[in-house]
């Protein structure tokens, strides 16, 4: 219900409209940022001269989420634009609206960096005297206050957005009468109208027709979901350290530590009581778990305080025993102050003075008594990585007047304290050590969309650089795809295959021999400057590579690429939202029809089952499914086929050219498809391009470039590069010719080629090993790719 009030601000003449006249901007979600209110059709923000916890309730209040967390000033969120319309906001806490207070008007003299800033809790709903967060009692903030809902006025579909707006996965049981027990306070008197594809109740529509009026705390509902349940620590000598365990309804697993960072930790233990993380440790120092492992990979800004409140996916990289099993150790854990835990003070996370904890207390260590294997060790048991560098402090300070020195180790020990003892020592006898790690991002790949394909480019002197092809092979690259946790290397593309790069070109020379953890392990050079220019950029493409495509541009089978390989999708409890965001991410509109459909390959793997998007997720790799390869469509006739729907609005009709900025000529859509010969995988090969189907030439076509077309198709291998085709006289255009590729390109076009209208030629075909579940049929299915925003660089044009 929505309800618009106009009002004047106390000696002011601003005149605001209630509804949507209040938001909050750049937090990250609704309910935290920059304070801004509309006034006049103009957003402005609000000086935080006297802004307190009054009025930050009042803002809460307002936007129903819930209760204010932090109040925060000096443009804690970035500074605004425009005008400042408030200035010393007074509120008592108890107004409803931001309208109520009194406020002495515009503050243009307070200046952008000033603007007021709050985090609510953003809590509209909560669960309440059940054994754990993700079951219990409903009830809903409401008037400043919490109440209680009636079992008759929330049915399945309330309960799935309850579920996922506490991020508990998905309603398991509705319970009415009070199981819980029965509440205190109001029995809220409205009812919940949701279609259960909502993100937080907020957005559920509301009756308020009372045609349950002679509800009591008799009658409040209660609700079990799905989602995590419990964490715990456990194998450790105390709850604050130990192996990482979480349960989903009553099963206890393991978290792979490949999902796993010092963020997370730092959350789990603030869930714990435990205070923060001291480490994240590998399986020698808690022992292996038994039974599940969770495939969860938490995104934690490290400031939640429980980790249903993380980005969660569901996509696990790498494939886990229970040999990788995480561990943690919380500051609250009698392990802490060991000897040989380890801290870094006075830089960051992965950059410091290193301090020991010896003879109780925190202790500096010496620079000559340090070595590249210690090093190695103390970057390993901080989970930071690889050694960058060490050198000596810059502080020249003593610490307490005691140092320590004399630590030995081998460099493959989990931890310090696997290491020869410390001896100690005065500070005043040496340099005192300063050690930089490389944290897991030092390295990263651009350009493909991905994260596990891309430009290679490293963080060095504080930016990011490229990396020049000289002396680079599959041995670099395998080392890089690890050292990212995704996967192995499929290829090493060179050069500038995801497009040039900008700024410093850092390395050189790079020679790994393929069993190195990181990158910077590996010998190389610093470039010199005019060395390497950008054209010779290096590329990786790895196995966690993860790509989507629809069979027939916009509608066809639903793929995904992924180990190499393309592979099916199963139909199973796929819902509209997931179709939506499918159509999304394939810029083909913003909706789309569901239906079951054949396999279009027989031999192509089913690699998902049971994805389904949540109304939060934003993008498709964040959406819980089964874990790769285990399905339920094994006779291959409930693969996902789904049909898009161009609403005129979808960013496919617009040109992007931002993932490479240099390259300056763009296509909206290129497709391929295979025609004249049998089935779908093999034939006259035909390209879409111009809003036209045209054939290709066969000057120079040979079979790697017939490798490309099958794999891009999921044909399988290429039997034959086929030129002088006999599948029939090609129609329109020839629109490709000179085509040159390595064999290993996951696209047609990422090979060399020219791309314009050529009559000179005869056409190109192939034929794949690759069979198509219609082959047997009249009509063949053709298969066709689709391209967005593709940008050819001009020295491709011939």
């Amino acid at each position: 219900m929505e309800i618009c009030l106009t009002f004047i601000l106390l000696s002011s003449t601003l005149t605001l409209t209630a509804a949507g006249s209040v938001r909050l901007v750049n937090g990250g979600s609704r309910c935290a940022g920059r304070v801004e209110v509309l006034h006049d059709g103009q957003w402005g923000t609000v000086c935080h001269f006297s802004w307190d916890t009054k009025d930050a309730a009042v803002v809460c209040r307002e936007l129903r989420c819930g209760e204010p967390v932090d109040v925060q000033y000096a443009g804690h969120f970035g500074q605004g634009s425009g005008p400042i319309w408030m200035n010393n906001v007074h509120c008592s806490g108890s107004e409803s609206t931001l309208k109520d207070c009194s406020s002495s008007g515009r503050g243009d003299s307070c200046g952008h960096r000033l603007d007021a800033g709050v985090t609510c809790s953003g809590e509209n709903v909560r669960l309440t005297a059940g054994p754990h967060r993700c079951s219990g009692r409903v009830e809903v903030f409401h008037g400043g206050s919490w109440s209680t809902v009636c079992d008759a006025d929330f049915d399945q579909q309330d309960a799935e957005v309850v579920c996922r707006e506490l991020g508990c996965g998905i309603p398991v049981e509705v319970l009415g009468s009070a199981a819980f027990g029965r509440g205190e306070g109001q029995v809220w008197k409205e009812e919940l109208q949701c279609r259960g594809n909502e993100s937080e109740i907020y957005f559920c529509p509301t009756s308020s027709s009372l045609k349950h009026s002679d509800c009591s705390h008799y009658n409040d509902v209660g609700l079990k979901c799905s989602g995590h349940t419990e964490a715990r620590l456990v194998n450790g000598p105390d709850s604050c350290s130990g192996r990482v365990e979480l349960q989903y309804l009553s099963e206890w697993g393991t978290v792979c530590a490949v999902g796993w960072d010092m963020r997370a930790a730092d959350v789990l233990c603030a869930q714990l009581d435990c205070g923060s993380a001291v480490a994240v440790v590998e399986v020698d120092w808690f022992g292996e778990g038994s039974g599940h492992i969770w495939a969860d990979v938490f995104d934690c800004q490290g400031k939640e305080t429980h980790l249903s409140q993380c980005g969660i996916s569901s996509w696990s990289r790498a494939a886990c025993s229970h040999k990788h099993d995480a561990g943690v150790i919380c500051n609250g854990s009698s392990v802490a102050f060991h000897e040989g835990r380890v801290r870094l003070s006075g830089g960051s996370e992965c950059q410091g003075e290193v301090e020991i904890y010896f003879r109780q207390d925190w202790r500096r260590v010496l620079l000559d008594s340090w070595s590249l294997s210690e090093a190695s060790v103390l970057c390993r048991q901080l989970g930071c990585g690889s050694v960058l560098n060490y050198r000596s402090s810059p502080s020249t300070t003593e610490h307490k007047h005691m140092c320590v020195t004399g630590f030995s180790c081998s460099g493959s020990e989990a931890h310090l304290g696997n290491c020869s003892s410390a001896q100690p020592v005065n500070c005043g006898s040496g340099e005192q050590l300063y050690i930089t790690c490389s944290v897991p991002r030092s390295i990263r790949l651009v350009g493909s969309g991905g994260d596990c394909a891309g430009r290679l480019e490293v963080f060095h002197s504080g930016s990011w650089g490229t990396v020049c092809d000289d002396s680079w092979d599959i041995e670099d690259a395998q080392v890089v795809c690890r050292q990212l946790q995704c996967g192995e290397a499929l290829s090493t593309h060179i050069p500038a295959w995801f497009g040039p790069g900008t700024g410093s070109i850092w390395l050189n020379e790079v020679e790994c021999e393929g069993s190195e953890t990181s990158l910077w392990n590996c010998r190389f050079q610093l470039c010199e400057e005019g060395e390497c220019g950008h054209q010779k950029d290096v590329g990786v493409v790895c196995s966690e590579f993860k790509e989507i495509q629809l069979t027939e541009g916009c509608e066809g089978n639903l793929e995904v690429f992924y180990n190499g390989t393309w592979g099916n999708v199963c139909h199973n409890q796929m819902d509209d939202e997931t179709v939506n965001m499918v159509c999304r991410e394939l810029n083909c509109g913003r909706s789309g029809s569901l239906s079951n459909a054949k396999a279009r390959v027989k031999s192509a793997p089913n690699w998902l089952d049971y994805l389904k998007c949540r109304k939060h997720d934003s993008n498709l790799w964040q959406c819980p499914s089964s874990p790769w390869g285990q399905n339920n469509c094994d006779n291959g006739d409930e693969v996902a086929r789904i049909i898009c729907t161009d609403d005129g609005k979808s960013p496919h009709t617009q040109e992007k050219c931002s993932s490479f900025p240099s390259q300056k000529h763009c296509t909206k859509h290129w497709s391929l498809r295979l025609s004249g010969g049998k089935g779908s995988c093999s034939g006259r090969l035909e390209v879409y391009h111009n809003a036209t189907w045209g054939s290709v030439c066969d000057d120079q076509w040979n079979i790697r470039n017939a490798q490309v077309v099958c794999r891009q198709l999921g044909c399988g291998s290429a039997l034959s590069a086929d030129r002088n085709v006999s599948f029939g006289a090609g129609e329109g255009t020839i629109w490709l010719n000179r085509v040159k590729c390595r064999g290993d390109e996951i696209h047609l076009w990422d090979c060399h080629h020219s791309l314009k209208k050529h009559t000179d030629c005869s056409h190109a075909g192939v034929t794949c090993a690759g069979q198509s579940s219609t082959d047997s049929t009249h009509t063949p299915v053709r298969p066709v790719l689709k391209l967005d925003n593709f940008c050819l660089e001009s020295s491709t044009l011939v």
